[in-house]
């Protein structure tokens, strides 16, 4: 796992006035820079990558893209509890995910897209 490799995925209650808010932070659209409408977009600044999420999520979520598999096996040795697991996690290739929770309940997504 590397603790280099993530962004804060946030609930957002307006993406249009989060957007602007990010934007004057710093931060630019990166993906889901098509039409807004989708209630998404990932923005960085830096090495810092902010997703911005309406209508998706109920809480904030830590957002670790890795080698979710790998991850994944590490973990279930240990016993750590998955609040969901895609069916595709137990596959050899593909994109596959899974969520966990840290001792104060905040979420922390691993997704990954490709092999």
């Amino acid at each position: 796992m590397n603790p280099n490799n993530h962004s804060l995925s946030l609930a957002v209650k307006d993406i249009h006035a989060s957007k602007t808010f990010y934007e004057k932070l710093g931060f630019e659209p990166v993906e889901g820079t098509g039409p807004i409408e989708d209630n998404w977009i990932i923005m960085k600044k830096g090495n810092s990558l902010i997703g911005l999420f309406q209508d998706m999520f109920e809480e904030n979520i830590i957002f670790n893209p890795t080698n979710a598999r790998n991850v994944y096996h590490d973990l279930k040795e240990q016993g750590v509890e998955f609040l969901m697991e895609s069916e595709s996690i137990h596959e050899e290739k593909g994109p596959c995910h899974f969520c966990i929770a840290d001792p104060d309940g905040n979420q922390i997504l691993f997704d990954q897209h490709n092999d």
